[in-house]
């Protein structure tokens, strides 16, 4: 599994369907590069059964990310018209209708390869016959972007591990704490709590006041 914290965001051109309902030919990740902190993160598949529920928590909390400057971004192997099909179902009988951040559809997988996030691989066989070893679907990828379109934090579950969406904000607010503060963030900071200077004699006060 590649490391990408601290290089440059794989860019991607893709379709998408954006606002619940709008397709659109060309989604880019540079569009928000200089502009806005990136959420994006992977999914496994449309139609399924953990998948509508991170969707969905998500969506909940969209608008505190949106007031830290950060945009959402889903991605999964599936075609725009299958992210379409599912935006239409309603929650009750586990679709998504509701979502209005942008689902990309990496139909070529090459998005999902790009980020190691992409399940199985092809090979060729003894009779130089191409094949795949397992179904060639994402892993829960998700990687914090910052402005200057730099990995700053990845995190990537198996497929039946939901992610905390809460962490995600999380980590928005201490990327963003370091880089308005020049402060680091120590052991389960949160927002509103102090963060330390990156120096011996920092560290030492923060255990003195603050472990026991």
């Amino acid at each position: 599994m590649a490391v990408l914290v601290g290089k440059k965001a794989p860019q991607f051109n893709a379709q998408a369907v954006v606002n619940g309902r709008e397709f659109v030919t060309d989604f880019s990740l540079n569009q928000f590069i200089g502009n806005k902190h990136v959420v994006l993160f992977f999914y496994p598949k449309d139609f399924t059964f953990v998948c509508p529920t991170e969707l969905h928590a998500f969506q909940e909390k969209l608008d505190e990310f949106k007031s830290r400057n950060t945009e959402v971004i889903a991605v999964s192997t599936d075609t725009e018209q299958s992210h379409f099909g599912w935006l239409q179902m309603e929650k009750n009988h586990g679709g998504i209708k509701g979502i209005t951040y942008p689902l990309v559809a990496d139909t070529n997988k090459t998005i999902s390869k790009n980020y190691d996030v992409l399940a199985g691989d092809y090979f060729y066989d003894e009779n130089d016959m191409l094949q795949a070893e397992g179904e060639l679907i994402a892993y829960r990828g998700l990687f914090l972007i910052d402005k200057e379109g730099i990995v700053r934090h990845q995190i990537v579950n198996d497929l039946p591990l939901g992610r905390n969406v809460d962490e995600a904000l999380r980590m928005v607010d201490a990327l963003q704490f370091v880089e308005e503060n020049g402060e680091v963030c120590p052991a389960n900071w949160n927002k509103g709590k102090t963060g330390m200077q990156a120096t011996h004699e920092g560290v030492a006060e923060f255990l003195e006041k603050h472990v026991n």
